[in-house]
């Protein structure tokens, strides 16, 4: 009896510890710092001088390699810090170690993208991006490097802003469905930009990245790009455009060169972006027109001109086993300024290329792009400056 009585005693406490054991289990202790905080990054090489029939043809915002003296060529070496650190809060920072300020002083560190995300519901669906990052004007532009199949972004939309970035603040909207998609594109390799919302809205210094502001005129951004399936297929439409002031940093000009006396200039474009995800078959194309900052040769000046421009991208997505292999063709044409380069340098581009990219697995790709170029471009110093000519280029990529 003693002993049964001992029993139902313990019995409401053996219970209670056992429920109290289980719910421990089923409810998470807040996660360390470490456990909210992720590194990732990739490295590029690439060799330009395969094939090639022109020493003279370059392209300085593409990739310094090109053309006389290119050898061997870190491309990129970025880490990248990240991760959810509070339910609203998200933190995203990556320098990359293989900057190239002039064609002879290589592998420099510098920060591309220093940014908060700040969520105002639960799910995140608003948000708002404080610090340096990209600008929400392009899908190739928002499209990741380490996922982009040519080698390098078309000179029409990547003209608009170097290096894709700049120091602002940006609102994104998407539905938790449309973010989860957003996110699927980029694991599921079909080559997707990653969650830039379905609306964005954005307020920049308008200057580029990693340089200060010189007028005190912010430039605006705006951008609407919707993605949705379409029976087998994933069809993604978008529009943007942005307005602003840009000051032409005295270091850019040459000697002798005409220019406005507070060196501002008209910056204004708006494009539209169609893309049809390799499923197998796929699609990318875009196209900008707008004003800003050119070199004028007729009259040794830098005015606000005209500019249009865009390409296409046609690509084929196989899969084999745990290998992938995107053979893939581009032409892209553009006919206006850049803004960043000397004297608003002036521009006038064909190019064709063809090329294949092969994933070993997830670290380890290679990518062939045999490009067949046509190019004039034109400062205060350089004019008459028209280069032709076809080279093969190569990079060796690995994922870590």
């Amino acid at each position: 009896m003693r002993l049964l009585m001992l029993v139902i005693c313990l019995f409401p406490i053996i219970s209670y510890a056992q429920l109290d054991l289980q719910l421990r289990k089923e409810t998470p202790s807040n996660p360390k710092w470490y456990e909210s905080f992720s590194i990732r990054g990739y490295s590029q090489i690439r060799y330009n001088r395969l094939l090639e029939t022109n020493p003279n043809l370059n392209c300085e915002q593409c990739d310094r390699s090109w053309g006389n003296n290119g050898g061997f060529f870190m491309r990129r070496m970025r880490i990248i810090f990240y991760g959810q650190i509070s339910k609203n809060v998200y933190f995203y920072v990556q320098p990359d170690f293989a900057s190239s300020p002039a064609s002879d002083r290589l592998h420099f560190g510098q920060i591309r993208d220093a940014y908060f995300d700040i969520g105002v519901d639960k799910d995140n669906e608003f948000r708002f991006r404080v610090g340096q990052s990209k600008v929400p004007y392009g899908f190739e532009n928002m499209q990741s490097s380490q996922n982009r199949i040519p080698l390098d972004r078309n000179d029409a939309l990547n003209s608009a802003v170097s290096n894709e970035r700049d120091i602002g603040v940006f609102f994104y909207w998407a539905p938790k469905e449309k973010r989860k998609l957003f996110s699927s594109l980029v694991n599921d390799g079909l080559k997707g930009s990653g969650d830039y919302g379905v609306f964005a809205l954005g307020f920049y210094n308008g200057q580029t990245a990693n340089n200060p502001e010189l007028n005190n005129k912010l430039h605006v951004v705006s951008r609407f790009s919707y993605p949705f399936e379409l029976n087998n297929q994933i069809v993604e439409l978008g529009v943007q455009a942005y307005k602003g002031k840009y000051v032409i940093p005295r270091t850019n000009l040459s000697s002798g060169v005409k220019y406005n006396s507070d060196l501002n200039y008209t910056d204004e474009r708006v494009a539209a972006s169609f893309i049809l995800y390799p499923k197998p078959f796929g699609i990318q194309a875009e196209y900008t027109i707008g004003r800003g900052p050119q070199f004028n040769k007729v009259t040794d000046s830098i005015e606000v001109k005209g500019l249009n421009g865009g390409y296409i991208t046609l690509s084929y997505l196989k899969k084999m086993q745990k290998q992938s292999i995107i053979p893939f063709i581009r032409y892209q044409y553009y006919n206006g300024g850049k803004k960043h380069e000397r004297d608003a340098r002036s521009y006038a581009v064909n190019d064709l290329e063809i090329g294949a990219e092969w994933q070993f697995n997830k670290n380890f790709e290679l990518v062939f792009n045999y490009t067949i170029s046509k190019r004039r471009f034109e400062d205060f110093v350089m004019q008459n400056n028209l280069q032709s000519g076809n080279l093969l280029r190569i990079q060796a990529q690995v994922n870590f």
